[in-house]
């Protein structure tokens, strides 16, 4: 166990250097988890890690430590980690504003944080802009304040869906220098009896890297529907460049040994085949997935689909206009309606498919009515996150593009209805095309947006998309989009309710009052509720109505504060 008992352990840099610390953080606390977090971080805060720090916290970092099994450094970030566990973004330097000290100095930390990410008390996440941010699980949460010490699932002794479920899991939750080839390797050995780790294991591939690169290919066919895969699915997860280029080479030479062992081949697009991605064999699906009943069939899982019965349901608050809109929209999409619609349009030789478009501010419920919409007409839900779909990769956004729309005719034709095809935050996609694009990049969005116009045209389903703008919308999608409902700012009324259902104790004059005096969306008072929660989990009372105002300020102060631009409009 680490001690910080001299100064030299955090030098102090703050220009308060507080030598006094107030009676009442000097007085005992409960014997939980919870009080002595709260009154580390009440010390560090009020100290900023100065020598006063050092004296009076140990105790408190102590208890903690050795219910947990941490050392004190630890204690102390995972203290600060609770204290802003209502954030789903939580960055290094919110902790030097917390403590009124240099970013630099909580950087030193670093070794102690990736051990907290090693005990699952905290996940990190990579930004697209290369950004690392954390967040602290609810799972977490609710363990400290049930005084108990969270532990992980266990990963021995799963099935075949829990195995291939936890390895997407490792992949999800991967970022570089975690150990990624160590955690599946020993999900493998620790679940030795399954067809596919006894398959593996007798491979006896003894170079790691190798070993990495099948359990790539195994995770994108089995739990991403993908049996096209290219260098950018896997360079992620290799730390050194030079062993992404012996791989490169390896496989560009057919001297890989996935490919002398006949498991891993380059994919075959209209005959020819593809140098730049690679597939697994008939033979590496009949060995790997035998329990999973795959065989020589590329895997007929479903699990791109969100299934309708995930969606919980969710009372939502409309503008009359709009309510009318989705009530219509929804009773053409029951399964009987929506099938004798079809028919009727194919015998006057019209397209059978619809598109909807859902437009609005944010916040305002579009994608939440998607959700309820696929729940209500019981249609499974295939999301398309566009910011993955575009690549910096020369004709690769186009391939994404036009494989997500032929997985979508697949799952229409397979399921006995059709579900719902999402284009969630569509905006970058269905802007204007651009007129003699030179750069590259404008030549890969307009086609991308050819491409999507000509699936539109084809579309035997039912495509949502949803948009924050519209006012650049190119005229060739306006036209085929045969729905366009615009989601306004609630209402007084509506946000009334909206408080009301969020956060049933409030009463009708503090929800008015707050519907008054705030100009929020939906999803903004379902922030402030979920703050709210998590104050209610950690203190186990009621925040009073200040709470809740505080809440409202901050809230507004963040939004004021976005001043990020949002691209293609």
């Amino acid at each position: 166990m680490m001690h910080m008992k001299t100064a030299k352990s955090y030098p102090n840099e703050s220009k308060h250097n507080p030598t006094e610390i107030p009676e009442n953080l000097l007085t005992p606390v409960e014997p939980t988890l919870v009080a002595n977090m709260e009154r580390v971080v009440e010390l560090a805060t009020t100290t900023h890690l100065s020598e006063a720090f050092n004296n009076t916290a140990q105790p408190y970092m102590s208890y903690i430590a050795k219910r947990m099994s941490l050392t004190e450094r630890q204690t102390l970030l995972l203290s600060l980690f609770l204290e802003k566990s209502s954030d789903r973004r939580i960055m290094i330097s919110d902790f030097a504003q917390m403590l009124e000290c240099r970013t630099i100095r909580i950087i030193s930390l670093m070794s102690e944080v990736d051990a907290l990410v090693a005990r699952g008390f905290v996940r990190r996440r990579k930004g697209s802009d290369e950004s690392l941010s954390y967040h602290m699980p609810i799972e977490v949460i609710t363990a400290f304040k049930d005084n108990k010490v969270y532990t992980p699932e266990p990963v021995k002794g799963l099935t075949v869906e829990k195995f291939f479920d936890t390895m997407a899991k490792i992949f999800d939750d991967h970022e570089s220098g975690n150990n990624i080839i160590q955690k599946l390797d020993t999900l493998v050995e620790e679940n030795a009896s399954l067809e596919f780790c006894m398959a593996v294991r007798n491979l006896d591939l003894c170079d790691e890297d190798d070993r990495l690169l099948l359990y790539v290919f195994c995770n994108r066919f089995v739990n991403e529907n993908d049996d096209m895969i290219g260098e950018h699915d896997w360079e992620d997860f290799y730390e050194s460049k030079s062993t992404l280029r012996i791989i490169r080479s390896e496989l560009r030479r057919q001297e890989n040994i996935l490919q002398r062992e006949g498991l891993i081949e380059n994919f075959n697009s209209d005959g020819m085949a593809d140098t730049s991605y690679f597939k697994l064999t008939d033979k590496a699906k009949e060995m790997l997935f035998k329990e999973l009943e795959i065989g020589k069939q590329q895997t007929k899982n479903q699990k791109e689909l969100q299934k309708h019965d995930s969606f919980a349901e969710k009372r939502l608050f409309y503008n009359p206009r709009e309510r009318s809109q989705i009530e219509q929209l929804s009773q053409l999409l029951m399964p009987e309606k929506f099938a004798s619609v079809q028919q009727r349009l194919e015998e006057n030789g019209m397209r059978k498919g619809f598109a909807c478009l859902f437009y609005g501010s944010p916040g305002t419920g579009k994608t939440e009515t998607v959700y309820q919409l696929a729940r209500r007409t019981q249609r499974d839900l295939m999301v398309i996150d566009v910011s993955q779909i575009k690549s910096c990769w020369v004709g690769e956004s186009e391939k994404n593009i036009k494989n997500a729309f032929d997985r979508y005719r697949n799952y229409v034709k397979q399921c006995e209805r059709a579900p719902i095809l999402l284009f969630n935050e569509a905006d970058a996609v269905l802007g204007i095309r651009q007129e003699g694009a030179q750069r590259a990049v404008e030549k890969m969005e307009n086609s991308i947006q050819n491409i999507i116009l000509q699936e539109m045209e084809q579309l035997d389903g039912i495509m949502i998309a949803t948009t924050n703008l519209t006012q650049n919308l190119d005229k060739a999608f306006e036209r085929r989009f045969i729905y366009k409902i615009e989601f306004a700012r609630p209402s007084l009324e509506a946000k009334c309710s909206i408080w009301q259902s969020m956060i049933p104790s409030l009463t009708p004059p503090l929800a008015e009052q707050l519907a008054t005096e705030y100009d929020f969306s939906g999803g903004q008072i379902e922030n402030i509720a979920r703050k709210r929660t998590v104050e209610l989990i950690l203190s186990g009372e009621e925040p009073a109505p200040e709470k809740l105002h505080a809440m409202c300020r901050a809230e507004q102060l963040a939004n004021n504060n976005d001043t990020r631009r949002r691209i293609g409009y």
